[in-house]
């Protein structure tokens, strides 16, 4: 088995990151939080499977990362969720931005948010249990 037990992320804001993910994921809960060696502050935020560690930057804090602009970098994280449509009501109604592209799959839904760092952030409900429907990329619209 594999999975994603946590993602690592530098923020420059760590307040309204941890609101983006509470959001995002209300299930989620500071798992811990502290101050490095080296001064900054850290937080694990998640449930007891999974979870986001961030520390706060001290370099380039005005120097946005831009996804997709073919520079190297995360481009976005991906997440399966049960519910895409009650996800992105709760985003929108907390103010996130949204920058789903066009997409009708019949056996996923996609969408996703930009947080406040300028990240993406991809949430898929999948409609089918069979693999091969899942990954199926044929049928993209």
């Amino acid at each position: 088995m594999i999975r994603l037990e946590h993602a690592n992320l530098i923020v420059r804001d760590m307040k309204s990151m941890t609101r983006y993910l509470q959001t995002a994921f209300p299930a989620f809960r500071i798992r811990r939080e502290g101050v490095s060696a080296s001064g900054k502050n850290w937080v694990h935020i998640g449930d007891d499977v999974t979870y986001i560690a961030m520390t706060e930057a001290y370099d380039l804090k005005d120097r946005r990362w831009v996804p997709y602009s073919g520079r190297p970098g995360l481009n976005h994280l991906g997440f399966e969720i049960a519910d895409a449509a009650a996800l992105r009501e709760r985003m929108l109604a907390a103010g996130y931005n949204e920058s789903t592209y066009p997409n009708a799959h019949p056996h996923r839904t996609r969408v996703y948010f930009h947080d406040p760092e300028g990240n993406d952030w991809e949430f898929v409900e999948y409609h089918s249990e069979k693999v091969e429907e899942r990954n199926d990329y044929e049928l993209d619209g």
